[in-house]
């Protein structure tokens, strides 16, 4: 499984406490309740040693712990607990709804995290002030975030082979990796992608994947061909492995064709990688007939003949692969100098707090700081509606309205509460 939709939940946060300080010989304790804990976050960490997303299958919500609420004394919740979820590096994280990148985990232990905790609501004992004595309000914890989110995974590696069915490419993966891919003589043995570390010295290596083999179609989904496909996008480079024995009557050169044809079609940026040409099975009778005609095709383009079975000519393409690898991260490195910028950054603009939309019903005003003040209001204490009402005022979400026509009696909607608009309803503030 390299595709999967899940469900994250991060935790609530947990509610403020209404409490008085009751003692013996202490008539006027005062408010001590205490704040809630902080929701946890769910978080998504990349790791290595995973290759699939098959354990979401069977659990497909992750739910992190929510904050515990306030006490008495002054106590305050503890936070809930974080939800840790290991995928595997390579996994691009999107929203389900609106398919928007929320990560491209690419390097191991990388983290995001894609649903934040709510804040504890304060306790009564944070309200004191020396006008507000015996404060009887507390706020409720704020919901943690909830959506849906859908995973692909696609492999990180530096040189893809591809090719027709029974090409051999697991066998040279084989032949130049400790991979262990199964190897048969019929098509589609590989039902999933290989990756396998060719090393060349010491310190010289480069990953090279094995990636099923495609057929034609395999843009439109044929043979699995999009599961495949999405594999070979992140690599910088290709190895076209084809059949010069023509096994199966297969012709390389057609192969060759319909190869670049069902890349460009898939992603038009997969053709302009660069790449090498390996004319496989070089070791059986058929191919020396195929090899002058195939090499009069690509002219004075390098081609490689090599037998997976039996090593020849592998090393000659696996060093000349590594050649062109360094020659490429070079260029890249000289287009990233060369683009580098060193002007001061002009400050940002701040960001609205709230938007305010007028419509046919009245109201509505939209925005994270609004929309938690209401969420964690107790709408059924006098007390916290009028703290609440302050908030709106202070940010600006009332002369907002007054600026924007509103008059007595008109419905305002913040999330999914109505409130009627009445300026002068609490204490004669307007």
């Amino acid at each position: 499984m390299d595709t999967a939709k899940i469900e994250v939940k991060a935790g609530n946060g947990g509610n403020g406490c209404i409490s008085f300080r009751r003692e013996k010989y202490v008539p006027r304790g005062g408010p001590d309740g205490g704040s809630g804990g902080h929701g946890g976050d769910v978080i998504f960490v990349a790791t290595l040693g995973m290759s699939t997303l098959i354990d979401f299958r069977h659990n497909p919500r992750q739910v992190a712990g929510n904050g515990a609420h306030g006490t008495g004394k002054q106590r305050n919740g503890a936070d809930g607990a974080d939800c840790i979820v290991k995928v595997p590096v390579g996994t691009i994280v999107r929203t389900l709804d609106t398919a928007e990148v929320l990560a491209d985990l690419t390097v191991p232990a990388q983290r995001v995290v894609v649903a934040r905790g709510g804040i504890g609501g304060k306790g009564n004992a944070r309200f004191k002030s020396s006008t507000f004595q015996a404060p009887r309000v507390a706020e409720k914890g704020e919901p943690g975030e909830e959506r849906e989110i859908s995973l692909e995974v696609k492999l990180i590696a530096d040189v893809g082979l591809v090719g027709y069915p029974n090409a051999g490419k697991s066998t040279l993966l084989a032949r130049t990796s400790a991979a262990t891919p199964k190897i048969a003589a019929y098509p589609f043995t590989t039902l999933r992608p290989n990756l396998g570390v060719v090393r060349i010295n010491r310190e010289q290596n480069f990953v090279l994947a094995d990636i099923p083999g495609l057929i034609e179609g395999a843009h439109k989904g044929a043979g699995l061909g999009h599961q495949f496909l999405r594999h070979i996008e992140r690599t910088k480079m290709l190895i076209y492995v084809l059949d010069l024995g023509a096994t199966d009557g297969r012709d390389p050169v057609a192969d060759y064709e319909q190869l670049n044809l069902e890349l460009g079609h898939y992603n038009a940026m997969l053709t302009e990688l660069p790449h090498l040409i390996a004319l496989n099975k070089i070791d059986m009778p058929e191919s020396a007939a195929n090899l002058a005609r195939v090499q009069a095709y690509f002219g004075k383009r390098p081609v490689f003949p090599i037998s997976a079975i039996t090593g020849e000519g592998v090393n000659r393409l696996m060093h000349q692969a590594y050649r062109s690898l360094r020659h490429l991260e070079a260029r890249a490195r000289t287009a990233a100098e060369a683009t580098m910028t060193f002007e001061p950054k002009l400050p940002s603009e701040p960001r609205a707090r709230f938007e305010l939309v007028e419509t046919a019903d009245g109201f509505v005003i939209r925005g994270g700081e609004p929309r938690r003040a209401v969420l964690m209001t107790d709408m059924e204490n006098e007390q916290a509606l009028i703290l609440l009402y302050r908030k709106l005022k202070k940010m600006g979400v009332m002369n907002a309205l007054h600026r924007a026509g509103a008059v007595e009696g008109d419905t305002v909607q913040i999330d999914e509460f109505e409130f009627t608009y009445s300026p002068r309803a609490l204490h004669g503030e307007s």
